[in-house]
């Protein structure tokens, strides 16, 4: 299917996903109406102007996710919303829960209500795609063995989250939860997308929080002791335009390329780049946390080809080179 003729609004534009799916959106004949929180912040659009396309198909709008309404004259026309804007942060400046609900909570939950809302508004709408999070699924107690197959039948427990004060996984679950009643309740054809930690080369100038984490991690002392849920940006951002162009797409799809230890993504990383000094001793003396699977089953109906984790460390690494973030020899 080409976009030739469609329009499509993505909120957050400027950000890691949305940025690749932005330029995916352009290079297939899409006209997009991206949103963006400040349109005279050029270090955040500069890259978006500079895509193939852009000048002819791309137009920017400022709207701010609380404020109802906001969304309306961007969906507007549009046969597809496809809704990244949300908080990304695994802490807050007050570890109080008010904090929470200030920096993460509201944005996300009302956030995505609003631009919902004013979807309902739009008979062009045929779609509209949400990025959720892995983080909506796997965080409920349930025990993550070698045995374990996580899939899309699976939801975080709110609970659960707030109990353990992951208060990222909370907004994501809660997130997602607000938009499948919303959607029910109004006859949204919502659809959406759960990818793990999502990491490969950025087309924005800054790093965003999960590649910065990684870089952290790469350049640290220790390596941490967890398993990851790795998945190329590149693959998230072609899932999201592949849930909008078939008809059959449905529900929720785990966007999961590979489970691996953090050990095993460091190994991958002296392979190609033995020069690059790395964190040889892990975090604790513990044994290494079991890996567990994730289902690739509903993903494989889209047609999706899982980039090899080697091919996203190579790219990621190669790009962080060429920016700046990390210095290597040979």
């Amino acid at each position: 299917m080409s976009g030739e003729g469609n329009v499509v609004c993505v909120t957050g534009a400027s950000g890691y996903i949305a940025s690749w799916l932005v330029k995916l959106l352009l290079e297939r004949g899409y006209n997009v109406k991206a949103t963006v929180r400040d349109l005279n912040d050029h270090n955040k659009i500069e890259h978006l102007l500079k895509l193939n396309g852009a000048k002819e198909r791309l137009h920017l709008f400022k709207a701010n996710l609380l404020e109802e309404g906001a969304f309306d004259q961007v969906v507007n026309g549009c046969h597809g919303v496809f809704h990244t804007a949300s908080p990304v942060t695994f802490s807050t400046n007050d570890p109080q829960f008010s904090a929470f609900q200030n920096e993460l909570l509201e944005p996300a939950i009302k956030g995505t209500v609003n631009v919902l809302k004013s979807c309902t508004k739009v008979p062009s709408i045929k779609r509209v795609i949400l990025t959720s999070s892995m983080a909506a699924v796997t965080f409920n107690g349930k025990p993550l063995t070698p045995d374990t197959v996580v899939d899309e039948s699976w939801f975080s427990d709110p609970a659960f989250c707030e109990e353990n004060k992951t208060w990222y996984m909370l907004s994501k679950t809660l997130a997602e939860d607000a938009a499948w009643k919303f959607a029910k309740e109004n006859g949204i054809d919502l659809v959406t997308i759960n990818p793990g930690w999502v990491f490969g080369p950025p087309l924005q100038p800054t790093l965003n929080l999960t590649i910065d984490v990684l870089l952290s991690h790469i350049k640290g002392q220790t390596f941490p002791n967890q398993v990851f849920r790795f998945v190329d940006v590149r693959d998230v951002a072609n899932a999201h335009v592949l849930t909008f162009e078939r008809p059959s797409a449905n529900g929720r799809y785990c966007l999961v390329g590979q489970v691996a230890h953090f050990s095993e993504f460091l190994k991958i990383v002296h392979e190609h780049f033995p020069a690059l000094r790395l964190p040889e001793k892990c975090a604790d003396d513990k044994p290494f946390v079991p890996k567990y699977k994730v289902s690739k089953e509903k993903t494989k109906t889209l047609g999706i080809n899982f980039t090899p984790l080697e091919v996203t460390v190579k790219d990621t690494i190669e790009s962080f080179k060429e920016r700046g973030f990390l210095s290597i020899c040979g």
